[in-house]
């Protein structure tokens, strides 16, 4: 669907009037955001089992490190998901659609997938048998990235507009916490079943088995959830296709919705500002950690600070940003959280000064944690905006998130050379500096009516 025009000279006149505290707390108990949180809890359940934990268990069990280093391509599904998001869109679970709907039966399909998953990584010996820990895990972030293709797509169909940003928040804040509960929680539990008289791979295999049982909750979310009402004119699609190749299909679908993105006015323009919204903050983060190791912390200080007041700054900024963004309007919105998540990162640039205080890392890992979150549920709202097209809402959310991601996965590949060249004091300016051709395409994109056609499509 192709947003109407608007002129650069008119306003946001369609934007929702300013929220009150109350109804902005309100919104977070309707049904539809307290699903979405729990989808949120289910979606990071995964995260740190095929990443930090596994990692601890194959240290732990004396895995070879080169070996070790080789597990990181197991992350590949989470970046590589956009390749077959289509599917999402193009196919009906034989059975489960029937049953349960479109986006509730493949959700149902990717929870049992990632409880299989889990379970046979339980199963496993690192030491005897590290291939099928690899293929076990693999599975598990392939499971993953798929729900979080469905989780994405049933999230922004299902949510009414004045929803989106709190469904949005309380989604982060859930995944972070099942993030926490997998990693952390998941080596406690290892520590506890030790502690009882478990031996070392019995501990791992039961605490796997204990995440696997979590994965619970987002089944009962979905059982819990109501299918959008959008999902009535995709099945008319369907069946319109029903005597199609399922191959075929999904690309056709593929075609389709990359199609229908490019046809919108300034389209590329719209892709290269998802692409570099968040670049100061992952070149930023991507040396942070070593920064201050090597400005003199020790690994307590940083994880204390990290694990504790971070992590709450997080989740309080992903709250704070769901009120941002349902009192402001889109463009407002983005300029408050693109402008603070820059300025924060210069709080890193003064800890190069000042050294090893901890006073004052942790005010910038608070500033940092507290601003990326606002900034990050701010963008999730206009990355939602932009798909209003429940044809195509998996693929095309599935396309914006993995252009999103590159600031992390490929261009923060050099941010060691960028420190060799400057040092740590430059280096953070460059970081934040890195953001300043964001604000050139976010108003050039506010002064062409961009975000306006975006609100007007909303009515």
């Amino acid at each position: 669907m192709t947003a109407p025009e608007a002129t650069p000279a008119s306003s946001e006149s369609h934007a929702a009037p300013p929220a009150s505290w109350r109804d902005g707390l309100a919104v977070y108990l309707q049904r539809r955001v307290l699903v979405v949180m729990l989808l949120g809890f289910s979606g990071g359940l995964p995260f740190s089992l095929a990443g930090q934990t596994l990692q601890a268990w194959l240290t732990e069990s004396g895995v070879n490190i080169k070996t070790i280093g080789l597990f990181a391509f197991v992350g590949t599904p989470y970046w590589a998901k956009v390749f077959w998001s289509p599917a999402v869109d193009a196919i009906d679970i034989p059975v489960l659609t029937r049953l349960l709907g479109r986006r509730r039966g493949w959700l149902f399909l990717t929870q049992l997938m990632l409880i299989a998953a889990t379970l046979l990584l339980a199963c496993c010996d690192p030491l005897k048998a590290p291939g099928l820990v690899a293929v076990a895990a693999l599975l598990v972030t392939t499971a993953s990235a798929t729900q979080d293709i469905v989780i994405d797509a049933f999230r922004v169909e299902s949510l009414t507009e004045p929803e989106q940003a709190a469904g949005m928040a309380s989604y982060v804040a859930a995944y972070r916490i099942a993030a926490l509960v997998s990693g952390a929680g998941t080596l406690f539990l290892v520590s506890g079943f030790v502690s009882l008289g478990f031996g070392q791979q019995q501990a791992y295999g039961a605490a796997y088995i204990a995440m696997a049982l979590l994965i619970i909750v987002g089944l009962a979310a979905t059982f819990l959830a109501v299918e959008p009402a959008s999902s009535a004119k995709a099945s008319v699609e369907h069946v319109a296709h029903i005597d199609e190749n399922a191959a075929r299909r999904v690309v056709e679908v593929a075609i389709a919705s990359l199609k229908d993105f490019l046809s919108r006015d300034a389209a590329i323009a719209v892709l290269l500002f998802v692409t570099l919204f968040k670049l100061s903050d992952a070149l930023a983060t991507a040396l942070n950690t070593t920064f201050a190791l090597k400005i003199g912390f020790t690994r307590i200080e940083l994880a204390t600070i990290l694990k504790g007041v971070g992590f709450a700054a997080s989740l309080a900024g992903g709250f704070v940003g769901g009120f941002v963004a349902r009192s402001f309007p889109l463009s407002t919105s983005l300029w408050i959280g693109g402008v603070l998540q820059a300025l924060a990162i210069l709080a890193f640039s003064w800890q190069a000064v000042v050294g090893a205080d901890p006073a004052w890392l942790t005010f910038a890992i608070t500033a940092e944690q507290f601003t990326a979150g606002l900034g990050t549920v701010t963008f999730v709202a206009y990355l939602s905006a932009l798909c209003g097209n429940p044809l195509h809402t998996a693929t095309q959310y599935a396309l914006l998130t993995a252009l999103a991601a590159l600031g992390r996965n490929v261009f923060a590949a050099g941010s060691g050379y960028i420190y060799d060249a400057t040092g740590w004091f430059s280096y953070f300016l460059i970081c934040a500096a890195s953001a300043i051709p964001s604000f050139v395409l976010l108003a050039w994109l506010q002064r062409r009516g961009h975000f306006e056609a975006l609100e007007a499509a909303k009515v």
